[in-house]
């Protein structure tokens, strides 16, 4: 099984580290690593949105596609179809889940997630795997400041 966790990272943060994505990752590792630390903490604190966990667990039930089974039990999320299994743990600022594979998630998970939110960052919690489970977009007033040169 795999384990990875599920960061809210806060829109301001988010935009400004989308393609800096490897520093959030150092930034999490370190944090988790060394949890006691003040400054990592407030930084943490600062960069992270909480989850509301009833909410959340409202939207998961609300957006599953109708094959895909739910079972809860306190903080515990199970979710299942066919072939594929998530344990999902949720806390006040991460998820965490266990599954078989990454195509689990991308079956029953991160579909649903995207909807709840786009500012979703996940690593791996064994391995260097690390990224934002969608792209972010541009404000527009920000896209219309962008040239593109060519020479």
């Amino acid at each position: 099984m795999y384990e990875y966790s599920i960061y809210w990272i806060k829109e301001e943060i988010a935009n400004h580290y989308f393609h800096k994505s490897d520093i959030l990752y150092r930034f999490i590792k370190e944090y988790r690593n060394n949890q006691n630390r003040l400054d990592l903490k407030n930084q943490y604190m600062y960069v992270t949105q909480d989850f509301h966990v009833k909410s959340l667990i409202h939207h998961i039930k609300k957006h599953s596609k109708d094959h895909v089974n739910i079972q809860m039990e306190n903080s515990l999320m199970e979710i299942s179809s066919n072939r594929h299994y998530i344990s999902l743990h949720i806390r006040e600022k991460h998820l965490k889940f266990q599954s078989g594979s990454l195509q689990d998630a991308e079956e029953l998970l991160f579909p649903v997630l995207r909807l709840f939110h786009p500012y979703l960052f996940v690593v791996s919690d064994t391995y260097q795997n690390y990224g934002w489970i969608s792209p972010v977009k541009l404000p527009r007033d920000e896209l219309r400041n962008q040239v593109l040169y060519s020479c």
